[in-house]
């Protein structure tokens, strides 16, 4: 059955304008391992040699504090986002943090029809948990950055696909050897047949990452699941996906390491 219109991204109709107006003028990257979004995943881990069964939790939003018409056609917005991205050893007699990531930037947004641009300027810190540093007596590395990003989208199809690419530079990076270059791509579908009388909304995203860093080794992250649209927070939709990665590790003391995951996931978009 078709979906009914509040279900699918109205892309091309012009929202609020002002201070804090509800909406937003880029919308979120499902599939992005690091969109700043509450969160709550099991993740267990394919043929590693520390971890098994990893919770992971975010906790954070994009909040548009200004938005205004252009002068030359769409409508500009200014915000701010902020998030943690934290992971758990759930088979630590404790469920020790075993690290955590924290976010926070400036962006730009500008949305003109069914194309959507955001550029951002962000920091990233990244510490390890306490009581797995003492257990497992691992090398901390001091991981931190600024980053500036600029990412396209553009909605084919009445909203049902959604591809987009962008990427970015880090600077004032520790350790100071850290290259500097990344970029990432992706498609997401938001299909136009529904369940439950068009409540449930079947969704699916990828997205892929390559970091200079890692010599533009591909990482990939795939989601896949449904949208609740009757299950609301904040004006936030539940999404319940099953969630695959492989490639080098999004977890910041981690970046260098490879890992191979699969998941399931409850989010907040």
């Amino acid at each position: 059955e078709p979906a009914p219109a509040a279900t699918v991204p109205r892309t091309s109709a012009e929202l609020a304008t002002g201070f804090l107006r509800p909406g937003r003028l880029f919308d979120p990257l499902l599939a992005d391992p690091r969109w700043p979004h509450f969160s709550a995943a099991h993740q267990r881990y394919l043929r590693d040699r520390d971890f098994r069964d990893v919770a992971a939790v975010s906790f954070g939003e994009t909040i548009g504090l200004y938005r205004f018409d252009a002068p030359w056609g769409g409508q500009l917005e200014t915000g701010l986002q902020a998030s943690v991205f934290a992971i758990f050893d759930l088979d630590a007699e404790s469920h020790d943090l075993i690290n955590a990531d924290y976010f926070v930037g400036l962006y730009g947004a500008h949305r003109v029809q069914d194309l959507q641009l955001l550029a951002r300027v962000y920091h990233q810190s990244s510490h390890l948990g306490d009581e797995f540093l003492l257990r497992s007596r691992v090398q901390r590395v001091n991981l931190t950055y600024e980053a500036v990003d600029l990412t396209a989208a553009y909605y084919l199809l009445d909203g049902v696909l959604r591809p987009y690419a962008g990427g970015g530079v880090l600077f004032d990076q520790d350790p100071p050897d850290l290259q500097r270059g990344f970029a990432h791509y992706g498609l997401e579908f938001r299909s136009p047949w529904t369940l439950a009388g068009g409540t449930i909304v079947p969704v699916a995203a990828a997205d892929v990452g390559h970091r200079e860093q890692n010599r533009w080794q591909p990482d990939l992250s795939v989601r896949a699941g449904f949208e609740f649209q009757t299950l609301q927070v904040y004006g936030r939709t539940l999404a319940l996906m099953l969630e695959y990665f492989k490639g080098h590790s999004p977890n910041g003391q981690f970046f260098e390491r490879e890992i191979d995951y699969v998941g399931l996931g409850v989010h907040l978009y």
